[in-house]
C-alpha cells in the first residue's frame, strides 16, 4: 500500500490550496481518512477527519476554512483549504485507516507534504 499526497506550495495570507491523498495497491476497504499537520517545534495533531459514510470532524482552528472529502472510487481524500493564515503553515501528512489483502486494518501514513503561508 502506498499513499502519494500532492498540492503542497507556498501562498499568500487569505489564499487558497487542494490537497491530495492517493492510496493505491491490494486494498479492500477503507475506513477513516485524515489529515494531521505538524509545524516546526510543535506536536503533529489532527486537522479533519472523513468516515466511510461521508461524516467529517475537524479541528476548531480550521473550521469553516478547510473542507475535506474523499473520491471512494479513486481511493482519494482531498483538503480544500481556503483563507489560509502564517499559523497554518505546517508538513501536512494523510493517514488512513483501510484493509490490505492479506492483513487487518491498520493506519498508513504519507510522506507530508510543506504548506507555507506568508504574510
Amino acid at each position: 500500500v502506498q499513499l502519494v499526497e500532492s498540492g503542497g506550495g507556498l501562498v499568500q495570507a487569505g489564499g487558497s490550496l487542494r490537497l491530495s491523498c492517493a492510496a493505491s495497491g491490494s486494498i479492500l476497504s477503507i475506513n477513516t481518512m485524515d489529515w494531521h499537520r505538524q509545524a516546526p517545534g510543535k506536536q503533529r495533531e489532527l486537522v479533519a477527519r472523513i468516515f466511510s459514510g461521508g461524516t467529517t470532524t475537524y479541528a476548531d482552528s480550521v473550521k469553516g476554512r478547510f473542507t475535506i472529502s474523499r473520491d471512494n472510487a479513486k481511493n482519494t481524500m482531498y483538503l480544500q483549504m481556503n483563507s489560509l493564515k502564517p499559523e497554518d503553515t505546517a508538513v501536512y501528512y494523510c493517514n488512513v485507516n483501510l484493509r490490505a489483502r492479506g492483513s487487518w486494518y491498520k493506519d498508513y501514513w504519507g510522506q507530508g507534504t510543506q504548506v507555507t503561508v506568508s504574510s
